[in-house]
């Protein structure tokens, strides 16, 4: 598997510092474009669902709350955040990213800092936000894919199934209406740990429907930095792919493009290389060959691993067609702008 370094990509600021989070501007937002992703998208809000880009929200049962990428309350010179919006009375709910264990190097037995900012819409009803460093000590890049036991009652952390376990002592970080800084810090020192994961979470049990959080600028660093490094889009957009790319469009224009040979096969290059054999779903993409016009039908999409370098491999969609192609060029195009092909790397 071909090594990706985040940090020769720009997640290091000028002092030095390597945020180990990506995409903690939430500046990426593959799933459902940025839109709300609620319990009837595609991409829904269930309980351990990927939201926007490397981010999972957790919550103490499924549609507690609508998450979307917010671009207008959002903290002096920043341009995205994510909102969590309550769904239900009496709810639990958070967000965390793992981080890979490659990228781990220089957290594991070192004190750590994660900080953030964030906002809420009410502090009578979202009066408890609290955040933790939690170790990972199993099967490296192969937590459980929910880590939380119980969320127990307003006031008591959530229980975390085996193999997890608080790096720091939650406590109630005081989050207001206004966007201010908040940082937790810890000493990752539990044996064996593999994975480290940055978890934040509204500990509150009286919320009611309507409510919102605010998060962004996101970080988690060896050290006591808490000044957000900031990175050109490309290179975060070209991080978050590594760990989940997302095919959509229309037929108007070709989304992904590639080569047919004589036969029914027709192949795409997946740039980045991902992290490890992506899963694929599909909502009925067509493929078009060269100038054609007509739609060929679907018969299968593959991924396969081709030998690279010595480094690694890369990996290849293989495209099959009952219809066949000639050998040119392949255009992936759509029926409509809902459908698409999704490719998920993510390690947890």
């Amino acid at each position: 598997m071909t090594t990706y370094n985040s940090a020769k990509y720009g997640n290091v600021e000028s002092g030095g510092v390597e945020n180990k989070l990506i995409n903690g501007d939430f500046s990426v937002a593959q799933r459902n474009m940025g839109a709300a992703i609620t319990s009837t998208t595609s991409f829904n809000n269930n309980d351990t669902a990927y939201t926007l880009d490397r981010w999972k929200l957790f919550s103490d049962g499924n549609d507690r709350a609508d998450v979307s990428q917010e671009t207008s309350t959002v903290p002096t010179n920043q341009l995205h955040a994510i909102k969590l919006d309550v769904e239900g009375t009496n709810v639990k709910f958070g967000i965390a990213q793992c981080v890979e264990n490659k990228n781990c190097v220089g957290l594991i037995g070192q004190q750590c800092t994660l900080s953030f900012k964030a906002k809420v819409s009410d502090t009578s009803k979202l009066d408890n936000i609290k955040a933790a460093i939690i170790a990972w000590n199993g099967t490296a890049d192969a937590p459980t894919d929910d880590m939380i036991d119980d969320w127990n009652n307003e006031g008591t952390d959530p229980s975390l199934v085996s193999n997890f376990t608080y790096e720091n002592t939650p406590s109630n970080l005081g989050v207001t209406t206004s966007y201010a800084t908040y940082s937790v810090t810890a000493t990752i020192d539990t044996s064996s740990t593999t994975n480290v994961i940055a978890f934040i979470w509204s500990d509150v049990k009286d919320t009611t429907a309507g409510h919102h959080l605010f998060i962004t600028d996101v970080m988690l660093v060896a050290g006591t930095s808490t000044t957000y490094p900031r990175i050109k889009r490309d290179d975060q957009i070209r991080n978050c792919k590594r760990y989940f790319q997302l095919f959509k469009g229309d037929q108007n224009g070709a989304r992904v493009m590639g080569f047919a040979g004589d036969n029914a096969d027709a192949g795409i290059i997946l740039n980045p290389p991902m992290a490890s054999t992506p899963t694929i779903s599909n909502d009925t993409p067509t493929f078009r060959h060269g100038d054609s016009t007509a739609d060929r039908a679907l018969a299968a999409v593959q991924v396969r691993s081709q030998f690279f370098d010595v480094n690694g491999d890369f990996y290849t969609l293989r495209i099959s067609s009952t219809d066949g192609f000639s050998g040119g060029s392949c255009n992936m195009r759509f029926a409509n702008s809902s459908h698409f092909t999704a490719l998920d790397a993510e390690i947890w």
